[in-house]
């Protein structure tokens, strides 16, 4: 349960942060697109038509120079042509290679790349935590063997341990039926889409380190407070101390972190999308990767679902510096309020 005096500090940091109705809004818009793809998405993000292929966002126009030979008083010419390419209000962002409206794909990429990031935020709060409160509860011994393993996991670079660990593992992949196809309600869209497990297991073991090095030390500073003297004094177990006391004290920078961990997990699973180790097609960081071909014809390929990471980074970043300022007393917001 969340008391009254923190749903007040919330209520009052938002009402006085601009960038914190900033931030919910965008993050409210990427759930909600992600949630209902199937209806939001114009067209298929799969079916491919190839005569409408590299079509330009609405408002923009591009041209393809083609070269064909014609023959012309019994010698052959070569004719050099210039068609000019229109956008259509039926593909508002435009189209790929292969003619899929780049729309349904941003929308469709926004369930990959938030599921990613939040079941990957999830698995690395978990492991972390759990390290961190062990370690910093019982210090000693435990604490020196389990943080040195947190500072291994430091020493190499997030994205090449986690291309590592996909090469050991395979790109597994779980394909899940999507609810509101399956329900009738767009028949037309796909009926499930591929949810990239090893990624999400990867992202998860390669980011629990911050979580366990802050649960670290807030168990440090919270075993030494009178209520859990007291609890140890009476007989209470340290599982029950740990679970009780230390772990509900400590879930405010917890939770923070956690906000922010979810916007570079979503970074790290656009890179490896990018490289080619994610398991699925539907990914603005694959998206990208198709797009740098065509960069200097079809800018829009690689844009738009950079534009959307941007959007989408920025939202969760915004979100969790809201809590931040609403959570901790200590700090002072954009409206002033932290230190009020």
């Amino acid at each position: 349960m969340i008391s009254p005096r923190t749903l007040g500090n919330l209520r009052r940091e938002f009402r006085s942060s601009a960038l914190a109705k900033l931030g919910v809004l965008i993050v409210v818009v990427v759930v909600g697109v992600a949630v209902l793809a199937p209806m939001f998405a114009p067209h298929d993000p799969t079916t491919q038509n190839l005569d409408r292929s590299q079509l330009p966002p609405v408002g923009f126009s591009t041209t393809t120079n083609s070269t064909s030979t014609e023959m012309v008083n019994g010698s052959l010419e070569v004719i050099n042509e210039t068609n000019e390419i229109n956008a259509t209000l039926t593909y508002p962002l435009g189209t790929d290679s292969l003619g899929r409206g780049m729309l349904s794909r941003v929308i469709y990429g926004a369930r990959t790349s938030l599921l990613v990031g939040l079941l990957g935020t999830i698995l690395a709060a978990v492991v972390g935590v759990s390290v961190g409160l062990v370690a910093g509860y019982y210090r000693g011994r435990v604490d020196d063997t389990l943080m040195r393993s947190a500072d291994v996991m430091l020493a190499f670079p997030s994205l090449v341990l986690a291309i590592a660990l996909v090469g050991l593992w395979g790109r597994a992949a779980w394909r899940v039926p999507d609810p509101l196809v399956v329900a009738g309600i767009t028949p037309e869209m796909p009926a499930s889409f591929v949810l990239p497990g090893t990624v999400i297991v990867v992202v998860g073991l390669v980011n629990w380190v911050w979580f366990a090095r802050v649960a670290r030390g807030e168990a440090l500073s919270v075993r030494e407070q009178s209520y859990v003297k007291a609890a140890r004094s009476v007989g209470a177990s340290n599982s029950f101390i740990i679970r009780r006391h230390i772990l509900p004290n400590s879930a405010t920078p917890i939770l923070v972190l956690g906000t922010i961990q979810v916007a570079a997990i979503i970074l790290l699973e656009s890179a490896l999308s990018f490289l080619g180790f994610s398991g699925t097609t539907l990914s603005w960081g694959f998206d990208i990767a198709r797009g740098r071909d065509y960069l200097a014809s079809s800018w829009w390929i690689s844009t738009v679902p950079g534009i959307a990471i941007v959007l989408s980074v920025i939202g969760i970043n915004l979100l969790g510096d809201w809590l931040r300022d609403a959570l901790d007393p200590g700090i002072g917001g954009e409206g002033g309020s932290g230190g009020a």
